[in-house]
């Protein structure tokens, strides 16, 4: 079968101590597990000296992990077996070095497919990889600040209104999406300005496409217009988004969890929560300005278009 390693770490600025006391319990497993936050009504169990879970879920499906060796506060070995969407074994390692300031930790993953998944090894393991960079960004959070500041609510069937923009396409690492937009905003807002548009300030992503092989995203970031421009020059365009049903999941928090949000999309949708209306872009609606709103009260709304 085809063998798969898939290895992520994270820096946290605490003790090793301390993030090892939250990964070596799964009582704490649902505070930072990449999969519990995408349904947090699956039914969990933990073994009362936390070293065993068994979980079930709709979206998340079900299995177990138990840990089966420790070498405190350093090195965590678990045993993960996975009973749907289909059978599967894997084996887990926790790493916790001491660094200056702080623990880098490192999460890694040694499994196989079935033969007839061959097909989606590396596909596979970047989804399990960016899996695994969600539950670290999680942990970093819980250790360093006490919570994760992220919580995700969804709302389906709902009317998107009409809405006009004005924009800049490109194509950037997902990685660096944050620092590509924070460039295009003030470029928007100088158009803005400059051609007299009336604009209620909001800020929309136009999602075209991710590609998964070279971590990148190919997006239009835009700025909401009472009308359209008439003409539009160099790298700045404009559009519509027509008034169209959506599933709708709402992200309250970090920026740096919005994948959250996006994997939660996505399992609705293999879950036939919905039926995507694969003809519109899934786009993301910014409620708030990071330039004024904490982090944590920050909210993004999350739209995938659906069909009737």
């Amino acid at each position: 079968m085809p063998k798969t390693h898939v290895s992520k770490s994270i820096f946290i600025a605490a003790e090793p101590n301390k993030v090892y006391t939250l990964i070596n319990d799964f009582s704490h497993w649902t505070a930072w597990s990449p999969w519990a936050i995408l349904e947090t009504e699956a039914k969990v169990s933990v073994a009362s000296d936390g070293k065993y879970f068994e979980w079930e879920g709709n979206r998340i499906g079900s299995g177990n992990m138990k840990i089966t060796k420790e070498k405190g506060p350093h090195k965590i070995w678990a045993d993960l077996t996975f009973l749907k969407p289909f059978k599967s074994k894997a084996k887990i390692e926790y790493t916790l070095t001491e660094s200056e300031g702080g623990t880098q930790v490192t999460w890694e993953m040694y499994s196989s497919l079935p033969f007839f998944m061959f097909f989606m090894k590396d596909m596979m393991q970047k989804m399990i990889g960016m899996d695994f960079d969600r539950g670290l960004k999680m942990l970093k959070d819980l250790v360093e600040n006490g919570k994760v500041n992220c919580k995700l609510t969804q709302e389906n069937n709902q009317l998107f209104e009409t809405v006009h923009y004005v924009g800049i396409k490109g194509t950037t690492p997902m990685t660096e999406m944050g620092l590509d937009m924070s460039k295009k905003i003030p470029q928007l807002k100088d158009y803005i300005k400059a051609n007299n548009l009336e604009s209620n300030g909001e800020i929309i992503s136009i999602y075209h496409k991710w590609d998964m092989k070279n971590q990148t995203a190919t997006y239009t970031l835009a700025a909401v217009v009472k009308t359209l421009p008439q003409n539009t020059i160099g790298h700045i365009i404009s559009g519509t988004i027509p008034t169209t049903k959506v599933n709708k999941v709402i992200h309250t928090g970090d920026y740096d969890h919005l994948g959250n949000a996006w994997t939660m999309q996505m399992m609705m949708q293999r879950n036939k929560e919905f039926k995507q209306n694969k003809k519109m872009d899934p786009f993301e609606v910014y409620k708030n300005s990071p330039f004024h709103t904490p982090s944590e009260e920050l909210i993004t709304e999350v739209m995938f278009p659906t069909l009737d």
